[in-house]
């Protein structure tokens, strides 16, 4: 598989070695190679999503979910202690590791377990330093801006 030479895109950006990585790990694939275990990504509303997986079959205790460095990882083993004899196994019960790269100020919230499915609530929060402002104009309607030196501006003072 022929894959992008980013090497340009690191040359000549600060700053963007994350987003260089992501494209670099988007275009060589899922490195699981698998589809396992299946999941659905979900707008809720405008700042709310949620990552539904199917993993039919875990405990709670047999999942591990960790956020680092922007990364939502979410891990499934099983501890299958005895040993079964089937006839037919259609169900998969192997151990998985999915991997899920998070927008800046995207939080995970929370997760439940129900039905099969793991749900993981998350969230954006956008700080309010780094929230749109509006800048008021400030206008003069009688006179026009003056350019005024300090002399004249403390005669003015000392006047009124």
């Amino acid at each position: 598989m022929n894959s992008i030479d980013l090497t340009p895109l690191y040359r000549s950006s600060i700053g963007f070695d994350r987003m260089a990585s992501l494209l670099d790990s988007a275009l060589s694939g899922d490195a699981s190679g698998t589809g396992y275990p299946p999941y659905n990504i979900e707008v809720l509303d405008e700042n709310r999503y949620a990552i539904t997986l199917a993993v039919a079959g875990f405990a709670e205790q047999e999942l591990d979910i960790q956020v680092e460095k922007g990364v939502l990882t979410i891990k499934g083993h099983k501890a299958d202690k005895e040993t079964r004899k089937y006839l037919y196994q259609g169900i998969a019960n192997r151990a998985f590791e999915r991997k899920f790269n998070l927008a800046d100020y995207v939080e995970v919230t929370g997760a439940d377990l129900a039905n099969g499915l793991l749900t993981i609530s998350l969230v954006k929060e956008i700080p309010e330093a780094m929230k749109p402002k509006s800048i008021a104009i400030n206008s003069q309607t009688s006179k026009a801006l003056e350019h005024k030196t300090e002399k004249e501006v403390k005669q003015q003072e000392d006047a009124a």
